[in-house]
């Protein structure tokens, strides 16, 4: 495809918003260039984009809405959260009646179209699975949404439930009682809940019992009623674990379930039950499933390439490819 070459001039000349724009050594703009595979050249003002034409486009418009907030440096997450915004077409996720969540983030809100279908779906279903690469949000959106219905009063407690499937290492041989055996795995839902609640307000909370974080063998034989339950990393769950987890739902509780089925731990042979509940569970009205894609991650540009890279070798080589691969818009509800 034939290259296309933009031309953008920013005037009147502010020198401190080109400064922050561009970044020490013009870091911004690299960063920009890997992110929307095209070419930068800066001369004072005037920038010049080159590159295939929808990718020269969206690399314009990148520029031009970080010019507008360069009134204070830019931050790196500020930078990824904008690019992962601007490859999607404009205002195709921010329609009217965007869920809108109570958390100490003002700025929280799905990111990606996908991300959006998958807010108002855990906000609709009583069970929610998102399913998706690392890096999409699965499981910070779910903690968000959690954090929201604790602060509407709609549930009375939280509990995060991950299993504790060792990944080539060795429970035995980390030191301490089995709490502190298993709270690595349990780390990334601590980091969520401290960025959206604060720290204090999510240590009076475990204090009296508002939140409850904890392994998946620990589930078997609750009922859990007036909860948001979430289960992440379920790719590594077998199928008894699942149904074990799906029968703790009781009365007026919520359960989002999220995993990455192309990262599964388990034993060689042993099927995953994600996988399994998605098949049997797909056609079940009340259960809702969104499907995330490497166009989702929000995290570094890099990211998505990676995970691109991984999905181009497993097809070409033929391998059977473990993704589940139902439309989008399979949702029976």
């Amino acid at each position: 495809m034939k290259n296309n070459t933009l031309d953008i001039s920013f005037t009147p000349v502010n020198n401190q918003r080109l400064a922050n724009l561009c970044g020490a050594l013009d870091e911004n703009l690299r960063q920009i260039e890997n992110a929307c595979d095209v070419t930068i050249a800066r001369r004072g003002e005037h920038f010049t984009v080159t590159g295939a034409p929808e990718k020269a486009r969206v690399a314009s418009r990148v520029l031009e809405s970080f010019y507008a907030k360069a009134n204070n440096a830019l931050h790196p997450e500020d930078l990824q959260l904008g690019l992962v915004q601007a490859a999607h077409t404009p205002n195709t996720h921010s329609a009217t009646g965007e869920p809108v969540l109570i958390t100490r983030r003002s700025d929280l809100q799905g990111r990606t179209p996908h991300q959006v279908e998958y807010l108002k779906k855990i906000q609709a279903h009583d069970i929610t699975f998102g399913i998706g690469p690392a890096g999409t949000g699965k499981t910070y959106l779910a903690v968000a949404c959690a954090v929201d219905a604790f602060e509407r009063d709609a549930v009375k407690r939280l509990v995060l439930v991950r299993p504790a499937v060792e990944a080539g290492e060795r429970l035995g041989f980390l030191p301490g009682d089995l709490a502190q055996k298993v709270d690595p795995y349990l780390r990334p839902l601590y980091d969520a809940l401290y960025d959206l609640m604060g720290y204090d307000k999510v240590a009076k909370m475990f204090e009296r019992g508002a939140i409850e974080v904890a392994p998946l063998a620990f589930m078997r034989g609750r009922t859990l009623n007036h909860a948001f339950v979430i289960l992440d990393e379920a790719q590594n769950t077998t199928p008894e674990q699942m149904k074990m987890f799906l029968t703790r739902i009781g009365f007026g509780s919520r359960v989002v379930v999220t995993g990455d089925v192309t990262q599964i731990d388990l034993a060689r042979g042993q099927k995953s039950g994600l996988i399994d509940a998605h098949e049997v569970l797909k056609t079940v009205r009340g259960i809702a499933f969104t499907y995330f894609g490497a166009e989702d991650v929000v995290r570094h540009p890099l990211v998505q390439r990676i995970v691109n890279a991984y999905e181009g070798r497993k097809t070409a080589g033929g391998r059977k490819n473990t993704d589940v691969q139902t439309p989008k818009d399979s949702d029976p509800a």
